[in-house]
């Protein structure tokens, strides 16, 4: 149905833009289809009879018809410009689409081709001992301060372009993001996390970078990317739930 609606839309305005005003000198207009001089006469189609007219070139002011023409013509070539790109967008959008796979993870399309990157493995790490939270089940028990890790100072994921385009399929409808990760001796930090001494509320402390996202699918489909360009550091994609410690991460790093 909004095709159609599309369609008719685009079909009415360019009906409507081959109309045009033929000014004549005393102010007034023609509604015309096309016009055209033939000596002392100047030929016109007139929209409101449909039939062939014409009027003495003398009364006619060709000047000001032809400069509003002019412009309509520009003004519409510019519109059609933009329906073109719009097609084309979201013809590219389709294809792109169906080259990422459905199954949960952090894609990107270089030059057509799919780069899948792999989920890194996170510890929480207290003052007493790290746990692997992938493997603790229930979670652990947390007092004062702990961090979120991730092993190595650097990501082996290299993305030499610093506005990196992601696709995201979610495995669950949860939050997600692209953060920046403090390296520290043998580990990046994802997060940190304060437990309040008495109500034991916890907090956590991320280092999001601005996004933009676009919902691509119904099924958790997403692509994103920042809104300003990346420094070179370590980052990561991360969809998570707040309060569960549950991030899934996929690191990477701009050089």
């Amino acid at each position: 149905m909004r095709k159609l609606l599309f369609v008719l839309l685009v079909f009415g305005l360019t009906l409507t833009a081959a109309n045009f005003k033929l000014y004549l000198k005393d102010g007034s207009f023609q509604l015309v289809r096309e016009y055209k001089v033939e000596g002392d006469r100047v030929q016109y189609y007139s929209v409101d009879r449909s039939d062939w007219e014409e009027i003495p070139v003398d009364l006619v002011d060709l000047k000001r018809t032809d400069a509003e023409t002019g412009a309509r013509k520009a003004a519409l070539e510019k519109e059609q410009k933009q329906v073109d790109d719009e097609k084309a967008a979201a013809r590219e959008e389709r294809q792109e689409i169906l080259k990422i796979p459905r199954d949960p993870g952090v894609y990107q399309l270089e030059d057509g081709r799919l780069r899948i990157f792999k989920a890194a493995e996170s510890t929480l790490h207290d003052a007493k001992k790290r746990n692997v939270l992938s493997a603790i089940s229930p979670l652990p028990v947390i007092t004062g301060k702990a961090t979120i890790e991730i092993p190595g100072e650097h990501s082996s994921e290299v993305v030499k372009d610093n506005s990196p385009e992601f696709f995201l399929q979610l495995s669950e409808f949860e939050p997600f993001a692209i953060v920046k990760l403090t390296p520290e001796k043998g580990v990046r930090i994802v997060e940190r996390i304060t437990i309040a001494p008495v109500t034991k509320e916890k907090f956590e402390d991320r280092n999001p970078v601005p996004i933009f996202t676009k919902q691509l699918s119904d099924n958790g489909l997403n692509k994103i990317w920042p809104q300003d360009p990346l420094d070179k550091g370590e980052y990561a994609v991360i969809e998570y739930t707040e309060g569960k410690f549950n991030a899934q991460i996929w690191d990477f790093r701009i050089e």
